[in-house]
């Protein structure tokens, strides 16, 4: 499933073609995806000005000009397509498929470009979110900080940790706790910090829930990841599905484990990560 740094790339392909451009045509090829698609949705968006291409932890929010919010999430295979007299590009995800019975949504905008969304799987989702409810839609209002945002540092990562008795690797995967982190990029981050993801949440904090150093390590580990898979520097991942493989900190001689934590598959390094 793609996770923040691969939506964040989606939104920046996407922006030069829809923000300032009009919705001229909509076509929906289907009834729902993960869940029906809302009441008059291609009505709504035709004439409508994307003013602003956005992103809230996973999901894309295009900011339309009749005051909603288009919210897209892309769930496990979905992907966007763009093909434009200039350009052709877009986002795949790894399991996207170029087979066109998997075209579910097809945008034409007043940029020339044609963009297409592509779901094999169908666990994407759209919905149009009225003028001033976002903080209150049942997901994005109830999201945690932005980890690359100045409301995200070891402070924050605190508070949300005090007197959670949750495995550290559940508590990252918790958008309340910090927004956008998913499975790969909390083991990369818990290894880049050297800190075990099956100690508890907590022991990050102070009784009163002030940072110790390890959140503070945690915090700078979870922004470190994620831009460098934004920016595509260094080694895609360091610890995720390199089990039996050896630590790459250059001082340890420890070997890479798979343990089960929430139903998802955690990778670390039992010597190093403590």
């Amino acid at each position: 499933m793609p996770e923040l740094p691969e939506v964040e790339l989606v939104r920046r392909a996407l922006e030069p073609v829809l923000t300032g451009a009009r919705f001229d045509d909509v076509v929906l090829r289907r009834k729902n995806l993960r869940i029906p698609f809302p009441r008059r949705f291609a009505a709504r968006l035709v004439g409508q000005t994307v003013t602003a291409l956005t992103r809230r932890a996973k999901y894309l929010l295009a900011t339309l000009s009749s005051g909603e919010t288009l919210l897209v999430h892309l769930g496990m295979t979905g992907g966007f397509r763009v093909e434009h007299a200039r350009i052709t590009g877009g986002y795949r995800s790894e399991e996207a498929t170029d087979d066109e019975k998997h075209d579910h949504v097809v945008f034409t905008m007043s940029s020339g470009a044609v963009v297409t969304f592509n779901d094999a799987r169908r666990f994407g989702l759209m919905d149009l979110i009225g003028r001033d409810q976002l903080d209150t839609h049942a997901v994005v209002g109830r999201l945690g900080p932005e980890p690359l945002s100045a409301a995200f540092d070891a402070a924050a990562l605190a508070r949300a940790c005090h007197k959670k008795a949750v495995p550290l690797k559940v508590a990252l995967l918790d958008q309340r706790v910090v927004a956008g982190v998913g499975n790969i990029y909390a083991s990369e981050a818990l290894w880049l910090a050297r800190l075990s993801p099956k100690r508890k949440a907590s022991t990050i904090t102070t009784p009163t829930g002030r940072p110790r150093p390890s959140a503070a390590r945690l915090a700078e580990a979870v922004v470190e990841v994620l831009d460098a898979a934004i920016a595509g520097t260094g080694p895609r991942f360091r610890v995720y599905d390199r089990e039996g493989g050896p630590c790459l900190h250059q001082d340890c001689d420890g070997t890479i484990k798979r343990i089960v934590q929430a139903a998802r598959s955690t990778f670390y390094c039992p010597k190093c990560q403590t």
